[in-house]
């Protein structure tokens, strides 16, 4: 288990192949005009990123993009930022914004943890860590996003009554973030039955991830987590 005073940080590839022109483009032109504020430049104030937003969502590490810009589509009375540091991840999502001219969606192109931390209590009312990075070996497990601090810090932001939704095709990371959530008091697992778990809800959409995971026979198991 990560030790309680411990902080995720990023590790491994930011970029995996080139960049289209295309892509290149869209972060040049696009990405500047969606960026989320700078958290170095201190505490982020929802209502100034989101005017007329009823909600605030944060997607932690939001992989291609697809599950945050089908929401967003979805719920244009919602501001969401999405957090990512892989650059063709973002890329990717850029290019949804531009295609479907999405004016809800900030991106944080970087490390999520300055940007949970510069976010105001009682701001959020869903968060999601969709397919996080399991990192298998034992060693690795300090890297683990999902720990003591990610449940604190999801305590503090997330509202009384908003969700916190988990998602992973590895059976021990499954396990490690219910072993976190158990000693988180302010969460309660939602679940009640197995198909809470073993059914992905109508209202989640399928990433390219999951759908990786299907074919190569790993069953992905669904979280939802309400703050007391």
């Amino acid at each position: 288990m990560n030790e309680p005073g411990y902080i995720p940080q990023i590790y491994g590839r930011r970029q995996d192949k080139p960049l289209t022109t295309r892509q290149a483009q869209l972060m040049a032109t696009v990405l500047p005009c969606v960026a989320a504020p700078d958290p170095e430049a201190g505490p982020i104030d929802p209502s100034a990123v989101f005017p007329q937003a009823d909600e605030l969502w944060l997607e932690v590490g939001f992989g291609g993009g697809e599950h945050l810009a089908w929401q967003a589509a979805r719920h244009p009375n919602i501001g969401f930022i999405g957090a990512e540091p892989f650059i063709n991840g973002v890329a990717k999502l850029t290019a949804a914004i531009d295609a479907e001219g999405l004016d809800n969606v900030r991106i944080h192109f970087g490390d999520a943890r300055p940007l949970i931390e510069a976010l105001p209590d009682g701001c959020l009312q869903r968060l999601f860590v969709l397919h996080p990075d399991p990192w298998p070996k034992k060693r690795h497990h300090k890297r683990r996003m999902v720990s003591p601090w990610f449940f604190g810090e999801a305590a503090r932001l997330l509202a009384p009554g908003g969700q916190l939704r988990v998602a992973s095709d590895i059976a021990d990371y499954i396990r490690w973030t219910l072993m976190h959530a158990q000693a988180a008091p302010a969460f309660e697992w939602a679940a009640t039955h197995p198909a809470d778990w073993r059914e992905r809800p109508a209202d989640w959409p399928q990433t390219r991830y999951e759908a990786k995971a299907i074919r190569e026979g790993r069953r992905p198991t669904y979280l939802i987590f309400h703050r007391k």
